[in-house]
Parts: structure tokens; sequence; C-alpha cells
């Protein structure tokens, strides 16, 4: 008998749920008003719990934010955060210095590793019109030899992912598939580098994060990984229904496949949007607590005090939450000075 290619199917709840190497993924999606001069909403904000305020009222949450919605100076160790953004903008600052602003199709890879002290806020440029957001973010877990490397900041601009429109086996446009890591064995456009000390960048870890677009009715092949020990998750997070190798998937789903078989999917009426988590386990112990991801108790005891003594360096900025401006486009600062800048607005995502 045949090896099934579906494994597991279940229902996606929050934060999503996600094999090793991943740790798990968040999704955000804010229906945001139209801006203030301070890059805030402009409406009151009476009825919210400022600070810590997730209740999704009118659409939207301030998170930790309580001017900006977002997410003020925190720490993190152990891991790294992948974040994807769909619509809207994130202004990162950080320990070591480095700032950005970026947006529409963007990815931010952060290896947090020894310690890093990052904000995430999300300003409201428009003043005009509604501000939405949409993102993920993926924490990707490190390997006991890399959880004390040194912090490392990258962006990878939405001009430069690799995405590939796909042709169903009708010879119809079926949709588009977005590379941010791990483009399939024999495509002649190689990858992004993910970061030096990341998971991603063993040759072995066969990791991979794609996004992918179906058109309505497309039906498409995804191709098997490049190893046989690797793990594949997908998740079904917009549109209606599809059918994977005969099995109906309906909408909010997170599909566990056999990574070593390739899979075709049959898209239903309504365009359908998936993300796809692939890698080979790391395998080792998982210790986290909050914002650090270690391998032992001990070692977790030990990223708290190392916090607590030397706040991973410091905090170079003026306030907890800072924003880079009304007029500034999307860009990235590094530590060392380097200045990337792109047009304001990039290909969404």
């Amino acid at each position: 008998m045949a090896k099934p290619s579906i494994l597991t199917v279940s229902r996606i709840g929050h934060p999503w749920a996600t094999p090793d190497p991943f740790l798990f993924c968040v999704y955000h999606q804010d229906a945001y008003p139209r801006g203030n001069s301070q890059l805030g909403p402009d409406v009151p904000l009476d009825g919210r719990h400022l600070g810590q305020d997730f209740a999704g009222k009118d659409g939207w949450r301030m998170y930790h934010g309580h001017t900006v919605p977002g997410f003020p100076a925190h720490p993190h160790r152990g891991f790294e955060t992948v974040t994807i953004m769909r619509d809207g903008y994130i202004d990162h600052s950080d320990s070591l210095g480095a700032s950005a602003r970026f947006g529409r199709g963007d990815v931010q890879w952060l290896t947090a590793g020894e310690g890093i002290v990052h904000s995430e806020m999300f300003p409201l440029l428009s003043l005009n019109e509604p501000n939405p957001l949409e993102l993920f973010q993926i924490w990707l877990n490190l390997p006991k030899r890399s959880k004390l490397a040194r912090p490392y900041f990258t962006m990878l601009w939405s001009e430069d992912i690799p995405r590939e429109n796909i042709v169903d086996s009708r010879g119809a446009a079926a949709g588009v598939v977005t590379y941010i890591a791990g483009p399939p064995a024999g495509r002649a456009e190689p990858g992004l580098p993910p970061p030096p000390d990341s998971w991603a960048s063993d040759p072995t870890a066969d990791l991979a994060i794609w996004t992918l677009n179906l058109s309505a009715g497309a039906r498409w092949t995804l191709p098997p990984a490049r190893s046989g020990d690797a793990r594949r998750t997908l998740y079904f997070f917009k549109g209606a229904t599809l059918v994977m190798d005969g099995t109906s998937i309906p909408v909010q789903s997170s599909i566990e496949v056999d990574a070593a078989q390739s899979i075709e999917i049959a898209n239903g009426v309504s365009p359908s949007e998936l993300l796809m988590l692939q890698g080979r386990p790391i395998g080792e112990p998982v210790a986290q607590h909050g914002p650090f991801v270690m391998n032992t108790e001990q070692e977790l005891r030990q990223a708290y005090a190392d916090y607590h003594h030397s706040q991973f360096g410091g905090w170079p900025w003026p306030d907890a939450a800072p924003v880079h401006g009304a007029g500034r486009g999307r860009f990235a600062r590094h530590a060392d000075g380097r200045l990337e800048s792109r047009s304001e607005k990039g290909p969404a995502g």
C-alpha cells in the first residue's frame, strides 16, 4: 500500500502550531483607521486596555503600544524571528543600533543569538485613508551551536525575493509562489541567503518558507522536498476550499504532508493563499519561557540573569517605541552604519 501524502489535517489555532525546527507562527491582520500626526490611530482610544490591547475592538489592536500600535522594546535570545510583511509597515529599532522601515512584501530576518532587544511599531503613515496591516511572524529555532551566536539583522527586500508564476497541468495561469527561503531543487535562480548562523544556512536543513497564491480553479503540483527527513506543513489561511491529493481541505486548516512526495493541489472557486513551512528537525531539547528559547532550564535562568545584568547591550533610542517619521520611505540602517534605501512602496506580498 502506498504511503499517504496527507498525514494530518487540523484547525489552525492561535498561535499557529509548527513542527521542529519552527517554534510557532503568529498572524496579525488589523484594519487600522487613518493616522494622526503622531502616526497613531486618528480615533479615540477610550475603552482600550492600552499596553495590553489584544481584544480586536473595531477590527484592530494597539498590542503593547500606547500611541502607535505595536510592540515596544523587548528582548530575545536563542532563536530567530522571520517577519513577512504583506500589507502596512513596521518601524524596527534594536539594541545593536540598527533601524528600518519595511512593508508590502518585505521580510526581516533577525537572529537573536546571544541576545538582542528590539521594538516593532506599526506606524499609520496615511493620514487620509485607512492603514490596513497584515503580517506573519515566524519563530525559527537555533541549534545549540548557534544559541549564543552574535545577533544578526538582515532585510530581504520584496523586489529581490524570488517569485515564480506557476502554470497548471492545462497550461493556464495558476498563481504565484514566493520563495522567502529554500527555492526548489532545479530552479536556476538561487534564493536569497539566510543569516550565517541560521539553521536555514545549513545545507542539510532543507529549510523552506514559501507563500502560495492560487487562482480560482487552479491545479498545481507541489514538488517534493530535497531531503527525505524534512517535515512540511501547509497553512490554508485564505480562500474557501481546495483538494489535496483527493482530500478535501476547508479553509483555516493546517495540513502536515509527506515532504518526500509531490502533491497535487486543486483549488476551489475562490482564490486561495497558503503558507508553507518546511525543514529537517533540529532534534534538540527546547526550554522556552517568554522571549527566550534555550536547551535547558539552567540556560533559561542564565538568559534572564544576563538580560537583567546587561540589558543585552542597552537601549540606544530615546524611548521604548521609536518611529521613524512621517516622510521616511523603506530603508534599513545596519549596526555598522550601512544604509539601504528603497522606494516608498515596494510590490505587494
